[in-house]
């Protein structure tokens, strides 16, 4: 299936292995309230039977996806779990040129049956390191105010003592309710949600990335840079050129 849409997908799995392939934009993937991020130019894996929701944020973000038998999974690691990767240029090639068989089911009888084999049997040896970009999420409502307020004033300069006396509880009652509820600390979740927004913005705008850097609260151009490499294993630069 290869579409350009926005769309959420709600809770669902199944019986195939799912190859997807973001061309543009950028996708978020639930689990188990966890949500992967996956951006432009990264595909993701998701093992038969896993139920997961689909959020493409962006009307021109381009998603090319691939299901697969899942009978001889077990072969390898890689096929039995949830992974986000940056995809190699054969790997794109090799996705885009399975355009041409687009909403088709595919059998050991056609031609292009080998083709398609070949591509999931490549998948373990690409050697690709995943991508761990992961904002956890709750159900507990106390926390979604919260986790609300720092994406509403992300610009902002966001401290544990701030956001406790703003919330009117002690700073290792907000410390703890994190760990709690997220299984995360304060400060990792305040770093991850501005990547993730760092993310969105330098794939959906024209901003420069200090513009970028400024509005999910750096101070820094060069901090900005570290923390968005240590992330993404990219400079933002880079980034948005690939």
């Amino acid at each position: 299936m290869h579409e350009k849409s926005e769309k959420l997908i709600p809770l669902h799995s199944h019986n195939k292995g799912q190859l997807s392939y973001v061309e543009g934009g950028i996708a978020y993937i639930t689990i188990n309230y966890k949500t992967y991020v996956v951006p432009a130019r990264h595909y993701f894996w998701i093992p038969q039977g896993m139920p997961h929701i689909l959020r493409i944020a962006n009307s021109a973000t381009v998603l090319r996806s691939l299901y697969f038998y899942a009978h001889d999974d077990d072969r390898n690691v890689f096929y039995t779990k949830l992974g986000i990767y940056p995809a190699s240029e054969l790997l794109i090639q090799m996705i885009n040129y399975s355009e041409r068989w687009d909403g088709r089911h595919v059998t050991q009888k056609d031609e292009n049956f080998e083709f398609l084999v070949a591509l999931k049997k490549l998948l373990p040896e690409l050697n690709n390191k995943a991508l761990p970009i992961i904002l956890p999420t709750t159900d507990d409502e106390h926390m979604q105010q919260i986790t609300r307020y720092l994406e509403k004033n992300i610009a902002e300069r966001l401290t544990l003592e701030g956001v406790s006396r703003r919330f009117n509880i002690s700073e290792r009652s907000l410390s703890r309710l994190f760990q709690a509820s997220l299984h995360i600390s304060f400060l990792q979740y305040l770093k991850t949600l501005r990547m993730v927004k760092a993310i969105e913005l330098i794939l959906k705008t024209n901003k420069p990335i200090s513009d970028i850097a400024y509005s999910v609260g750096y101070t820094s151009i060069s901090s900005f840079s570290d923390a968005f490499h240590e992330f993404t294993n990219s400079r933002p630069t880079d980034f948005r050129k690939n």
